[in-house]
């Protein structure tokens, strides 16, 4: 009997559909069902008039599930469990409360192997793209201690804080790149466009130009006659180094350890670096997941490659019985006060609670670093553009100054 159920979840598959409710209101929406049939009857039996069913993809394009996405199911997850709402009766309203096609899919297909038998960690196994190790490790330790919502609550809570952090560097480094881009975009314009007609003009008048123009001309002249040469370039050298960085571990370790080391940006990649690593310890020490156990998953989600392998050094010295302080101080890259609140941590019991004060000191950090870097980017962005633009339109205007002079 159990195997007969078993086959027909299995073969249930998802459909989109779209109809009328009893006031005539068009609604859609999409179900797991073994078959357009299914999909039917049970429309009907809601009172929706069926228009259209339709099979639909695993994922339909359009329809992302980001890491925002997870974050809030796991939240609500958290809070139904802490109700009394069944897991399964969970899953449901957690499916129904999001309009994301992807991650309706997404959690039916958890729901029917948790139906079948499998635990829930066991289950979001299936699905590394959206939960990873950390998750499922977390969620497999509280299963094992019945706090699975205690557990879920500080998962949210940890991915949370990870989405903040993450947020606020891409606010920090978005600012000036879209500024620079522009700027590039706006001179290419004036040396294709603007300077080719002040060419022509001064080329009639037969006088001899200042060097500033001349070399503004120049530099107009090759944008006018290699500018798919040019453009072209900047593209494949941005694909190339883009591939570069996924196919190669080396150039990412590399590339991780120059970051650390940028004037204005290193010191902020790192406290963000260290929120993290604090963070996500805590998360797995608190849920009963052993230390070494939890080093695994804290190097893994370390985010740069010179604190993943500092981690993983930790943990060797850690399962031949040295103090997790002692390993950190002979890292000699994790910072004074975090090597001394482990210490604390570890001598009053209370590791999880110091590594989350930690954590939180260090977020506000990233927060203060961002709002000091945005501060300081702004005129050096002004200053920049204005001895670009400024210099080509004295460029520009030189010759007529010139000329004025002379009469």
């Amino acid at each position: 009997m159990a195997q007969a159920r078993a086959a027909t979840v299995t073969k249930q598959e998802p459909y989109l559909w779209e109809g009328t409710d009893k006031t005539g209101k068009k609604v859609k929406g999409e179900m797991l069902a073994p078959g357009e049939a299914f999909v039917r009857q049970s429309l009907r039996r809601q009172g929706i008039n069926v228009v259209k069913v339709g099979k639909q993809g695993m994922f339909a394009r359009g329809h992302k599930i980001t890491g925002k996405d997870i974050a809030l199911f796991t939240r609500q997850l958290a809070t139904m469990l802490k109700a009394g709402v069944p897991l399964l009766q969970s899953f449901d309203i957690s499916s129904r409360s999001h309009s994301n096609p992807s991650l309706q899919r997404l959690l039916g297909e958890v729901k029917a192997d948790i139906e079948t038998g499998s635990s829930m960690s066991t289950a979001f196994r299936k699905h590394p793209k959206y939960f990873d190790g950390l998750y499922c490790n977390l969620v497999n330790a509280g299963e094992q201690a019945g706090i699975l919502d205690t557990v879920l609550d500080r998962i949210a809570t940890y991915q949370e804080k990870m989405l903040a952090i993450k947020g606020k560097i891409k606010s920090a480094l978005f600012y000036p790149a879209i500024v620079m881009v522009v700027a590039f975009i706006i001179t290419a314009g004036i040396m294709l466009f603007v300077i080719p007609a002040f060419k022509e003009m001064y080329g009639k008048s037969g006088q001899e130009l200042p060097a500033l123009t001349a070399f503004v001309m120049a530099v107009s002249d090759a944008f006018v006659d290699y500018w798919h040469i040019i453009f072209g370039a900047i593209g494949l050298t941005v694909y190339a180094v883009l591939k570069a960085w996924q196919r190669s571990p080396a150039l990412r370790a590399k590339m991780d350890a120059l970051i650390l080391k940028a004037p204005v940006f290193g010191p902020l990649i790192e406290k963000a670096t260290v929120a993290r690593w604090a963070r996500t310890f805590s998360a797995m020490f608190s849920a009963g997941v052993p230390m070494v156990e939890s080093l695994d998953s804290v190097a893994g989600a370390a985010g740069n490659h010179v604190f993943m392998e500092a981690t993983m050094k930790i943990k060797s010295q850690v399962s031949t019985g040295s103090g997790l302080a002692v390993s950190l101080q002979n890292a000699g890259i994790f910072p004074n006060m975090l090597i001394q609140m482990v210490a604390i941590g570890e001598e009053s019991g209370s590791l999880d609670a110091m590594l989350t004060k930690v954590a939180d000191y260090y977020e506000r950090e990233v927060d203060d670093a961002v709002a000091g870097i945005s501060s300081l980017m702004e005129p050096i962005i002004m200053v920049v553009l204005g001895v670009i633009i400024g210099g080509i339109v004295i460029a520009m205007y030189l010759p007529i100054f010139k000329m004025g002079s002379t009469v």
